[in-house]
């Protein structure tokens, strides 16, 4: 076997930092769940009357949102990564590799897919605003409904949060997709011949997307 050229050299390394920045980006996520955990403990402060009730409700679903851009950006960076290593192996790997090694090189993942690991943690996220959210509606706007309480501007800022944060959710959203579709266009890689390849749930594709 010939010695490596310097190009195989380079492809190497970068491919090895790759993987390493894919691992650093999941790190990350786990790290905001902590952050997540600690923003409810602001419903402690209720309890003391040092917050309201609103104001909790608002840190905890800001960070929802906080949380949320951090997963849309760690799925770029996992699928753009993806793309280039896949693209690097295919400088390397050869057709019967696909059934011989593994076959994520053959093609690349569709837009908008998600790891499981990240649509866990996104789903995670929305199940916790929507529960702080029912929460509200069902103590504070109930209250207000059936005359037990007097409405207030703060109980709207729960609210404004949370369409802040969904505006936010569509722009980060759309613009994961773009950056990876102007990746892709961008750079396809080699063309790799996936004939008796089938691509389904298992590299984030489905039959809808064959």
């Amino acid at each position: 076997m010939s010695e490596p050229s310097r190009r195989d050299e380079f492809l190497i390394a970068m491919y090895n930092q790759l993987m390493n920045d894919i691992n650093r980006h999941i790190v990350i996520i786990w790290q905001s769940i902590g952050t997540l955990v600690a923003a409810a403990a602001a419903f402690g402060f209720v309890e003391k009357q040092i917050l309201s009730i609103d104001v909790a409700a608002s840190i905890v679903l800001a960070t929802v949102v906080w949380m949320l851009a951090h997963i849309y950006d760690a799925s770029h960076w996992y699928n753009r990564n993806l793309v280039i290593i896949a693209n690097i192996e295919r400088q390397f790997l050869l057709k019967e590799d696909l059934k011989e090694v593994h076959y994520y090189f053959g093609k690349h993942r569709p837009k908008g897919a998600m790891i499981s690991h990240l649509r866990i943690q996104k789903n995670l996220g929305l199940s916790i605003a929507l529960i702080v959210l029912v929460s509200l509606a069902y103590v504070r706007l109930g209250a207000v409904l059936f005359g037990t309480e007097e409405f207030s501007v703060e109980m709207c800022l729960p609210w404004l949060v949370a369409a802040i944060g969904i505006w936010i959710w569509v722009l980060v959203a759309r613009d994961s997709r773009k950056k990876y579709e102007e990746f892709l266009r961008n750079s396809p890689g080699r063309d790799v011949n996936t004939e008796g390849i089938a691509y389904e749930v298992g590299h984030g594709h489905s039959k809808i997307n064959q």
